[in-house]
């Protein structure tokens, strides 16, 4: 990236915003074209950059046309307050939350699977980042649509809590230690016991009863995939697992595949690791192969025996890497290209 490049992180004190600062001081960017941005109440704390620390300045007072990008992690309210003042500073926003990504006139980005659009892009704008469970199951299966077209989407999700934010991941420490102790296990940032349990809801329940979590999934795979014909039926649960999201996908094509054709596919498919099914310890899981690893990581693929079409595969990332603050990143990145 350009040398004169300047960017500021709103979010910075937050988990994806501290994962988007050590990403961009691995790829090279120095202390003085990153400014870290939050709340008034962080105002004038510290965040690590690489080997550096950077003070944190105020969100509110803060002028955008100073940069030239603004990686938003700072919840919905607050990319829908301050996103479009920093586009017409000048500054182009690339937004890790929901506000803007049902929006037609918004794209919607995975780089690995429909970058492409990015070509057309007029800066300054706002380019939204997906949920994390999407971009992990599109970038496996983007190979997969482009060879063989993707007719159904069946996928259980079972996801870290860091997801729900540092809070989460806070109470999931600590609820171990109550049940390792025998105390009673407190239920603030979850609706149960989260320690050695799993619960089947994320967000709040629909009309049609299924979970917003579960309808993000359908709504952001049919946008990035540019089909609304995809049929995607999803399950959200949440795991005491502090990083990585897993997914069982149950996928039907819409022509006939060759499973060996696939295996070929995803191990050459861009931010892909395929593990071949070898035995039980190299299998890939969250805490063993995503956990602080960049890749999504596909397992488990066979045939669905009960449907001719049917293929069955294991897909694992870490959420707060791929799935919030790398795909940000990598969109600069190919805007800068």
């Amino acid at each position: 990236m350009r040398s004169d490049l300047k960017l500021a992180v709103v979010g910075a004190t937050g988990a994806v915003g501290e994962v988007m600062l050590d990403i961009l001081a691995e790829r090279g960017l120095k202390a003085d074209q990153v400014i870290a941005l939050a709340s008034r109440q962080s105002e004038g704390s510290q965040v690590s950059f690489g080997r550096r620390e950077l003070t944190v300045q105020c969100l509110d007072d803060f002028d955008f046309s100073k940069v030239d990008y603004g990686l938003f992690s700072a919840g919905s309210s607050i990319s829908e307050k301050y996103a479009p003042r920093a586009v017409a500073a000048g500054c182009t926003v690339i937004d890790n939350t929901s506000a803007f990504r049902l929006n037609d006139e918004i794209p919607l980005i995975v780089p690995e699977v429909n970058g492409d659009l990015l070509k057309n892009f007029k800066q300054p704008g706002i380019i939204a980042n997906p949920n994390c469970s999407t971009i992990q199951m599109v970038v496996a299966l983007e190979p997969i649509q482009r060879k063989y077209g993707i007719r159904r989407i069946d996928v259980a999700t079972y996801q870290a809590v860091s997801g729900a934010g540092r809070k989460a991941q806070e109470e999931l420490a600590r609820q171990t230690m109550q049940k390792l102790t025998f105390q009673e296990v407190e239920c603030k940032q979850f609706s149960q016991q989260m320690v050695f349990n799993v619960l089947p809801q994320i967000d709040v329940l629909q009309e049609n009863g299924y979970s917003r979590e579960e309808m993000k999934m359908h709504w952001e795979t049919q946008k990035i995939f540019a089909d609304d014909s995809i049929a995607v039926n999803a399950t959200a649960v949440r795991v005491p697992v502090f990083f990585g999201h897993a997914e069982a996908v149950h996928l039907e094509t819409v022509n006939p595949f060759d499973l060996d054709e696939v295996e070929e596919l995803l191990g050459s498919a861009e931010g892909v690791v395929y593990v071949p099914n070898l035995d039980a310890s190299a299998h890939p899981t969250p805490a063993v192969h995503a956990a602080g690893e960049d890749p999504v990581f596909v397992g488990r693929l066979r045939r669905d025996h009960s449907r001719e079409l049917g293929m069955n595969l294991w897909v694992v990332a870490d959420n707060i890497r791929k799935g919030a603050a790398l795909n940000a990143v990598q969109i600069m990145e190919m805007l800068e290209s």
